[in-house]
Formats: C-alpha cells, structure tokens, sequence
C-alpha cells in the first residue's frame, strides 16, 4: 500500500466515482467490476492505485478526513475566539458534505467495514478531527483552559467532565452527520443558513429565537467556496 500513487487527478476521479457507487449499492453489494465499468478504467487500471476493495474504501475515507483536518487547520489558524472556532468547525463540516454528500454517506454507513491497519489510520483521523472539535467545546465552555479533547480521543472518562465533553461532541457531530438523509439545497435552507440554524439550536436551543442580526463574522481566511474535494485550488 504504501507504494502506491499519491492523489493524482486519475485517482481523484476514481475515488469519486467509487464513492457514488458505494452510496447507490452499498460497499458489500459493489464490486470492482462495478468501479470499472463506471469509471471507464480496466480493472488492471483500477489495480495499479488499490490492491483491493477494502483498500479503495480506505482511500475515499482517508482522503475525506486528510482533506477535512487540512482545512480545518489553515482556517483556524490566527483565530482565538472559541465561538468564531466553532462557526468555523459547523461552517466547514457542512459545507464540505453538503458539496460531497455520497462521500458523508458512504463515511456514515461503512464506518466498521475496514480492519486491520486500514481500520487504524482512519481511527487516527477520526480522533483528531473529533478531538479538534472538543478542545473548542472546551475552549468555549472555559476559557481559561478545560479538559480537552483527551476525553474524546480516549473515551474516557465515563461519568463526569470528561464524559460530557464528549456527549456534547458527539451530539453536535450527530445534528451535522445526517443531513445527508434528509437536506435537499433546492428545496431546504441554503447551506449558509443551515449552517446558522444548526449552531444556534446547538448553543442557544429550540426555545429561543435566533437574533436577526445574531451572525457572527467569520474572518476572510474561511473559505466557503472551496468545499469540493474534487477541485483543486
């Protein structure tokens, strides 16, 4: 595996390709023979990236997780105030799945399938990237410093401090992870908006109202126009 091509744009094509196959069929129910005739590459082609379909699997996941935590981290970078931090996590999550919503399907629905090293890496990824997001939580809470993110990367504690981070990173993840089930940008909010009824249901509840001018800025360096990761730049 680790002789393998780097993302080249073939690969890039492949992987999208792959990930709408997966989303239609589910990854049991596919075959390579399926990626093959739906990418136009021979399977000797498909060969020369993966070795397996467990692999190919593995590199749509890495390449969403690797592509979500590099971004996160440049638009993060220079901003200090928590609630700016996590408008910038929400505005991210979602704008990036709302633009790749057969990749946050097959993510959601084939999280178990890979084993063994493949399986590890991807966990790597997902405790950093949930990790990231429980150290704003924390940020947020308590300013002055809290608990961390050790109590999301670790599980642990199961009772106290610890236990709620994790709870309240977990529920967050969970009203931005099924979008996918139910948000059509045609005829639902547009994303900007969700992005807004999401974060204010999260911090403030169902029983407020939100203010009309209750937008906090984001600063210039969030990029909103770059969520595919199928496009460069």
């Amino acid at each position: 595996m680790d002789s393998r091509p780097g993302y080249d744009r073939k690969l890039l094509n492949i992987l999208r390709t792959a990930a709408s196959v997966f989303a239609e069929k589910g990854y049991s129910r596919a075959s390579i023979r399926d990626i093959s005739g739906a990418t136009g590459v021979s399977l000797s082609g498909l060969y020369y990236y993966f070795g397996s379909k467990e692999e190919l699997l593995y590199l749509i996941q890495d390449h969403c997780f690797a592509t979500l935590l590099t971004r996160l981290e440049e638009d993060l970078e220079g901003v200090a105030d928590p609630e700016c931090r996590l408008r910038i996590f929400v505005r991210n999550h979602l704008h990036f799945f709302v633009a790749n919503m057969e990749e946050m399907k097959v993510l959601s629905h084939e999280a178990e399938v890979l084993t063994g090293d493949f399986r590890s890496r991807i966990l790597d990824k997902k405790r950093a990237y949930a990790g990231a997001l429980a150290g704003i939580l924390s940020e947020l809470r308590e300013p002055e410093g809290g608990t961390g993110s050790e109590a999301v990367e670790n599980a642990l504690p199961p009772r106290g401090e610890g236990a709620t981070l994790r709870t309240t990173t977990f529920v967050l993840f969970g009203m931005m992870n099924w979008i996918y089930t139910w948000y059509d940008p045609e005829r639902d909010l547009p994303v900007e908006e969700l992005e807004q009824t999401i974060l204010h249901l999260f911090l403030h509840g169902v029983l407020t109202p939100p203010a009309p001018d209750g937008e906090v800025r984001l600063p210039e360096t969030s990029r909103m126009g770059r969520s595919s990761i199928w496009r460069g730049g």
